[in-house]
């Protein structure tokens, strides 16, 4: 498959992200379920409160987002959010979004579904739609409130948080998109059944062949047909169910830790899913700089990975500082014990 490259230059107007304040201790979860700390895969978690779910958490972040882009709601054409954590079964999530940012009624939209990479999916789409002279505007949003079976090792991880991007016209954007590519497999690594309400997961075969396969062959076949090396780009975001999944596969793709070590948010708030690599690119655009390239690659279970090249243009440095960075909800902490986030995330049913 070529690369997806639009006939019209298109990139980033606004972007916005959102997490939640509280967090859960990994050595909480260890404490409960391993008999002490042992080994644990990060930090901690952030963790939704109780008022919170992916349309709260996405609302916040599309808010940020439009301040950032300081354009008006109802020239956005499109609203999508992706997520594996809608609050509906059957209710979009897109259309409360919409409303609320004042959107509607003379926009399309639709909630997407593909895994961790549902948010990417959005831009993906976002990118053809305007490019194609269908909308100014594009809203893509990626946010999560992530389940994990208690006592399973997901629940060191599975955590909630969100981004969103609107998409325009490059004369606008704070970065501009170079070429986008997706590498798809039916790999069954991870899935749920609409009637059960935890993931199951493969445990070792989640890495190889599911993340890594997917992950290094669409970074690799994207810096190939660029004719980019590893030492071409500032940064790279690569996506992070954990710490150790990215740090080796952007060692082996040749990137130094400098270039990873921003967008590297699993070891701090947890894996945020559908949000997790666009999360980690809220993170980069924080504290680019004008010229700066950017690799970003999701990858979503089931599976599949799509892979963007980004230029920071002239405008990055004016937008970033608009609305609140993503290391400001970072900072923004109220430390939980593990029944306090059973309690929070429903975990306890009384019925």
């Amino acid at each position: 498959m070529p690369l997806m490259k639009p006939k019209t230059e298109v990139g980033i107007v606004g972007y916005g992200s959102y997490i939640p304040r509280y967090r859960l201790p990994a050595r909480e979860v260890a404490r409960i379920w391993n008999d002490g700390e042992g080994s644990v895969p990060i930090k901690e978690k952030a963790v939704g409160g109780p008022d919170e779910d992916t349309m709260t958490i996405g609302l916040e972040s599309a808010r940020n987002a439009l301040a950032r882009a300081q354009i008006n709601p109802q020239n956005i054409g499109a609203v999508w959010v992706g997520s594996e954590s809608h609050p509906y079964a059957v209710k979009p999530t897109s259309t409360i979004i919409a409303e609320a940012i004042g959107a509607t009624p003379s926009t399309q939209g639709a909630d997407w579904q593909f895994a961790c990479k549902a948010g990417t999916e959005t831009i993906q789409a976002g990118i053809g739609f305007v490019a194609g002279g269908m909308a100014p505007y594009v809203l893509g949003i990626g946010a999560d409130t992530a389940q994990g079976r208690p006592g399973d090792a997901l629940e060191f991880t599975a955590a909630s948080g969100g981004a969103a991007y609107i998409i325009g016209a490059a004369e606008e954007s704070l970065a501009i998109f170079e070429a986008s590519y997706s590498y798809v497999t039916d790999t069954p690594d991870f899935w749920r059944r609409p009637t059960t309400h935890y993931p199951s997961h493969g445990q070792r075969f989640t890495g190889e062949p599911a993340y890594f396969q997917h992950v290094m062959s669409a970074s690799e076949i994207i810096m190939e047909e660029l004719g980019y090396t590893a030492k071409d780009f500032a940064h790279v975001i690569l996506h992070q169910p954990n710490r150790k999944f990215p740090e080796r596969a952007g060692a082996a793709l040749g990137f130094e830790k400098a270039q990873w070590v921003t967008g590297l948010l699993s070891p701090i708030i947890g894996n945020t899913y559908a949000g997790a690599s666009i999360l980690g690119l809220t993170a980069v655009l924080d504290i680019a700089k004008p010229g700066d390239k950017i690799l970003c690659v999701s990858f979503g279970s089931g599976a599949g990975s799509d892979a963007f090249v980004l230029n920071a243009t002239d405008k990055i440095t004016e937008k970033q500082h608009l609305a609140p960075t993503t290391q400001d909800y970072i900072n923004r902490r109220v430390e939980i014990d593990y029944a306090t986030y059973v309690r929070y995330r429903n975990k306890l049913k009384m019925h």
